[in-house]
């Protein structure tokens, strides 16, 4: 194990020496993903994937220049740890969030005084300054889910409802993600609905394309 967070450090020297959007630091972020996708914390709950997918964009922007977050230092861990450790705020952020869906028929004083007092939740990803350039990963993403040359994203959508479809979703989930309340409120429907059709049907097609195009 010391020696694979070795060859990952080496890894991560390397492909910050290229400059941000080369083809030789792609190529890089790429191997260093591959390489670290099966060792990091996996669970079975249903917004894992969707967790997953933020802590593969915040490597991209952070690994390097620190874009969004604090940046990758090795003296305090491995990238394995450093990764798992966003991927389980992450988790938490939804766990917490579903929680708080659930709760929104409790009255705010019960809910302080179950939880001990009064206590606001903050997801530091709100108070970060906005990315000067997005990474090549999300760029690629993103331009993926605009284009939709087949249609394919267009025509996946919640029955009855074409205009709440997989290229719509995707783009408001890729950060700055919009929020499930916000989207529930937008679109006059649940979040479970809406949570549940992206799960099912978004994210795989977007993790499909990202394998074909090797940034996964």
């Amino acid at each position: 194990m010391v020696q694979f967070d070795e060859q990952l450090r080496c890894l991560v020297s390397e492909a910050c020496g290229h400059p941000p959007g080369s083809p030789q630091r792609q190529k890089l972020l790429t191997q260093i993903i591959r390489l670290t996708a099966n060792r990091l914390w996996r669970e079975s709950t249903p917004y894992y994937q969707d967790a997953l997918q933020q802590t593969w964009l915040y490597f991209c922007r952070n690994v390097c220049e620190g874009l969004t977050g604090q940046i990758y230092d090795p003296t305090y861990g491995s990238v394995i740890t450093w990764l798992n450790a966003y991927l389980k705020r992450r988790l938490q952020d939804f766990y917490t969030n579903q929680n708080r869906e659930q709760a929104t028929t409790v009255p705010l004083w019960v809910r302080q005084s179950i939880s001990g007092g009064i206590r606001e939740t903050i997801d530091p990803v709100d108070n970060l300054p906005a990315t000067p350039q997005a990474p090549p990963i999300l760029e690629d993403l993103e331009i993926w889910a605009k284009t939709d040359s087949e249609g394919e994203l267009r025509r996946t959508y919640i029955k009855g409802r074409p205009d709440v479809n997989c290229q719509v979703l995707i783009l408001k989930r890729l950060p700055p993600e919009v929020s499930w309340r916000e989207l529930s409120e937008e679109f006059g429907l649940s979040i479970p609905t809406l949570s549940s059709f992206y799960q099912r049907q978004c994210l795989p097609r977007l993790r499909k394309f990202a394998e074909l195009e090797g940034l996964l």
